[in-house]
C-alpha cells in the first residue's frame, strides 16, 4: 500500500497535533499550515497528495485556499475537515473544488480511510452531509440572500449554531478550540449585529433560518 502525503491546514496547533497522532501508518504528514497564505505556500513547496483543509481560519478560510491553489492549475486534492456541518459551508467548499467534507468528530481510522479514498479520486462525505451536496447540485436556484446572516463572520456563525443547539459557553470553547472569553466576545458581537437581547432569542433566530 503506497503512502499518501498529506498537508494539514488548520489554525489550531493542538488540533493539528491530534490529527497527526490519529492517522494510520499509510498516511505521511509532510507539513502543516495555520492560515491561507501559509497554506498556499506550503502546498506549492511540498506537493502533497491530499490537503486536509479547515473551512474557517484567518485570511479567508478554506474557500480562499481552494480559489488560489486550484485557480493556478494545481491538481492537488482537498478534503475539508471542519467542526461545522452547516449546509452553506459544505456546499461552498465543494463548489470551490474540494473532493470531500468530513466533520471533526470522525475517528482516526475513518479519517485515514477518507484521505486514502480522496487520494485515489473518490468523493468522500460524512453521511449526513452527502444530502446537502446532492440537494445543492440538483437545484439550479441560487440560495437566498440573507443580509443579517451575511453580516456574521464564519466563526460567529459557528458559535451561533452551537448556542442554538444548547451548548454551554465552556462546551463551545472546547468544541471550537477557543477560550470561554472568546466565546463570550463572539456572542456579544452576534447579539449586537442581529439586534437581539439574549441566547434564547439567538436560538429562535437560528432555528427559523434552519442553521441548527
Amino acid at each position: 500500500m503506497s503512502v499518501v502525503k498529506v498537508l494539514i491546514v488548520d489554525d489550531h496547533r493542538l488540533f493539528r497535533s491530534g490529527v497527526r497522532a490519529e492517522l494510520g501508518d499509510s498516511i505521511e504528514v509532510i507539513g502543516e499550515a495555520e492560515d491561507v497564505d501559509s497554506a498556499v505556500k506550503a502546498i506549492a513547496a511540498l506537493g502533497p497528495d491530499v490537503v486536509l483543509l479547515d473551512v474557517h481560519m484567518p485570511g479567508g478560510g478554506g474557500q480562499e485556499v481552494l480559489r488560489r491553489v486550484l485557480g493556478s492549475g494545481s491538481t492537488v486534492r482537498f478534503l475539508a475537515l471542519s467542526v461545522s456541518d452547516a449546509a452553506e459551508d459544505v456546499i461552498g467548499v465543494i463548489r470551490g473544488g474540494a473532493r470531500g467534507y468530513v466533520t471533526k468528530n470522525i475517528s482516526g481510522r475513518e479519517l485515514t480511510d477518507a484521505i486514502r479514498r480522496v487520494a485515489e479520486g473518490d468523493a468522500v462525505f460524512s453521511p449526513r452531509l452527502a444530502g446537502f451536496v446532492l440537494d445543492a447540485f440538483a437545484s439550479s436556484e441560487a440560495p437566498p440572500i440573507d443580509p443579517e446572516l451575511d453580516s456574521l463572520t464564519q466563526r460567529e456563525r459557528e458559535v451561533l449554531r452551537l448556542i442554538a443547539r444548547g451548548y454551554a459557553y465552556k462546551e463551545i470553547a472546547k468544541e471550537l478550540f477557543i477560550s470561554v472569553k472568546t466565546v463570550e466576545t463572539h456572542v456579544s458581537s452576534v447579539l449586537r449585529k442581529l439586534q437581539l437581547s439574549n441566547r434564547h432569542e439567538l436560538s429562535r433566530w437560528a432555528t427559523a433560518r434552519r442553521l441548527v
